[in-house]
C-alpha cells in the first residue's frame, strides 16, 4: 500500500514517519511513584514487543522515574505532561526521548516557548494530544460538539503554538471514543498538513470491544497509508495493547516476520476439541520467530486442501489429526497429541 507522505522526526533511535515502519506504542499503568513496579513492568512490555514507551508524569517526584526506566531498558520513553510547563522542562533534562503535551494546558506562550526551545536544544519531538475533553471552548462553539473538523482545528491550532518557535518535530494525534468521528478527524488532519500521526481510537473499552473499535478505527487508516505509529488502547494489562497492536499490523502486511494463524471456524462435522487446539497453537506459536503459515482445520476430508497455501497444519475429525504440509498429509496422530506433533513440523521447517 502507498503510504501518506509526511516528515520524519526521531524519537530516541526509532524514526516516525516518512518510510519508517509502523512502531507500537503504550503506556505504563503502574504508580508513577513506584519505580520498581514501573522498571519491571517496562522490561515485560519491551520483552513483548513494545517500541516506544509512555509514562505519566504527574508531579515532580516522578521524573525520578525516566533515569530508572533509561537504565532499564533500550527503547526510547515519551512524557505525558499536563498543565505543569516545568515538568516537561525536567522531564527533557532528565533524558526523555519524547514529551506528550496538549500546549494549551501548560500555561500562556512564554511557557509554550520555554518547552519548544528546550525539545529543540535536546532534539526532542513533542506528541500534541488532542481528544473531545481537550478542545478549546472557541472551537467547540464553533462546531457545536467534539466533530471530527474541531480536533483537526485543534490539533492544527496548537500545531501553530509551537511552529511560532520554530518547532517542527511534531506528531499529531486527534482520538475519539467514536471511531467513525477519530478516523475522519485523521483523515482531515492528513489532508491538511506533514506531521506523522499517532493513530489511537481513545477510551477503546475492555480487551474485547477495545480491540474491535481499534481494529476497525486504526485498520481502517492503515489501510489507506494513513499513520506512523499507533496505540491500541485496552482496559487491560499493556502487554495485551502491545500484542494486539503487533497482530494487527502483521495481518495488514504492515509487521514482517513470526508466523501467521489460519484457522477455520466450527460446524457440525468438527470431530476434535478445534477451539481449544487453535486456542493452544496459537499460544504457542508466540516463540516462533519463522515467517510461515499454519493451519488448524476442523475437516480431515477437506481441510488439507482448503489449507494447501499453509506451510504447515493440520486437521482433525474423530479424535484424531491428520499433520500435513503445503495440503499433502504426512502422518495422523491421535487428538491428544496433536500441538505436540504439529510444533515438531514447526521446528524441523
Amino acid at each position: 500500500m502507498n503510504r501518506r507522505n509526511c516528515k520524519q522526526v526521531m524519537v530516541g533511535r526509532v524514526a516516525v514517519g516518512g518510510d519508517a515502519a509502523v512502531s507500537v506504542q503504550t503506556m505504563l499503568n503502574t504508580p508513577a511513584h513506584d519505580i520498581a513496579g514501573s522498571v519491571a513492568q517496562a522490561k515485560r512490555l519491551q520483552t513483548a514487543g513494545c517500541q516506544i514507551l509512555r509514562a505519566a508524569i504527574p508531579d515532580r517526584d516522578a521524573v525520578a522515574l525516566i533515569p530508572a526506566l533509561k537504565e532499564a531498558v533500550s527503547i526510547p520513553l515519551v512524557a505525558d505532561i499536563h498543565f505543569d510547563y516545568r515538568l516537561a522542562l525536567e522531564a527533557v533534562a532528565a533524558g526523555i526521548d519524547k514529551i506528550r503535551i496538549n500546549p494549551g494546558n501548560i500555561g500562556g506562550e512564554e511557557k509554550v516557548k520555554a518547552v519548544a526551545d528546550a525539545c529543540r536544544a535536546h532534539g526532542v519531538p513533542i506528541r500534541i494530544g488532542v481528544n473531545a475533553g481537550s478542545l478549546e471552548p472557541e472551537i467547540l462553539a464553533k462546531y457545536g460538539r467534539p466533530t471530527a473538523e474541531a480536533l483537526r482545528d485543534s490539533a492544527l491550532y496548537h500545531a501553530s503554538l509551537l511552529e511560532k518557535y520554530d518547532f517542527t518535530d511534531i506528531v499529531l494525534s486527534m482520538k475519539s471514543s467514536d471511531v467513525p468521528t477519530m478516523v475522519r478527524a485523521y483523515e482531515l488532519t492528513a489532508e491538511s498538513c506533514g506531521y506523522p500521526l499517532h493513530l489511537g481510537v481513545t477510551e477503546a473499552g475492555t480487551e474485547r470491544m477495545g480491540t474491535i473499535r481499534s481494529a476497525a478505527g486504526i485498520g481502517s487508516l492503515l489501510l489507506r497509508g494513513i499513520g506512523d505509529t499507533i496505540r491500541v488502547s485496552l482496559t487491560a494489562d499493556p502487554e495485551r495493547e502491545v500484542e494486539t497492536a503487533k497482530d494487527l499490523l502483521s495481518v495488514l502486511g504492515l509487521r514482517s516476520g513470526g508466523p501467521r494463524l489460519v484457522s477455520c471456524p466450527t460446524c457440525g462435522r468438527t470431530g476434535i476439541d478445534l477451539i481449544g487446539i487453535a486456542a493452544e497453537v496459537e499460544k504457542r506459536l508466540r516463540a516462533v520467530e519463522k515467517p510461515i503459515t499454519v493451519a488448524v482445520m476442523g475437516c480431515i476430508v477437506n481441510g488439507p486442501g482448503e489449507a494447501r497455501e499453509a506451510d504447515v497444519g493440520l486437521a482433525g475429525g474423530k479424535g484424531k489429526a491428520a499433520i500435513f504440509r503445503k495440503g499433502q498429509v504426512v502422518r495422523t496422530v491421535d487428538e491428544s497429541c496433536a500441538v505436540e506433533e504439529l510444533m515438531k513440523e514447526i521446528d524441523a521447517l
